[in-house]
């Protein structure tokens, strides 16, 4: 039973953190456009837009049981598709996201951690 309630408060805090980096590309984009690799530097905005729209509705999908199996699988390929970032932010060396300093080494942990850690979350605290 413990086990069945911390899914569902993992699950809640996942909806709330989606639902706060979607708006966070509307509210505070410059945190977001110098992340985004050289190579797409020129549909920047768009990405940017794009990344905030779909973490907004897989939020909003993760919600009903009967969408909740198609959000999963998206915020998965969301968090694929956004390693080409986290491998730049390595390639980048040191750079500053606001006041905070990125080192390569916290750029590795971020991709070979946190990425994994997130996937895991999601599938994880979807399933009750």
């Amino acid at each position: 039973m413990q086990i069945k309630l911390l899914k569902q408060i993992l699950f809640f805090f996942l909806i709330i953190f989606y639902l706060f980096a979607g708006y966070n590309h509307f509210a505070n984009p410059s945190f977001y456009l110098p992340i985004i690799p050289p190579y797409l530097a020129a549909w920047a905005k768009e990405i940017n837009i794009v990344s905030g729209i779909a973490e907004i509705i897989l939020a909003i999908l993760l919600i009903p049981k009967a969408t909740r199996a198609l959000a999963v699988k998206g915020i998965i390929i969301m968090l694929i598709a956004f390693i080409p970032a986290h491998i730049y932010f390595i390639q980048k060396g040191n750079f500053m996201l606001g006041s905070f300093t990125v080192t390569p080494t916290l750029s590795f942990v971020r991709l070979l951690v946190g990425q994994p850690i997130l996937i895991l979350w999601v599938w994880w605290s979807s399933k009750f």
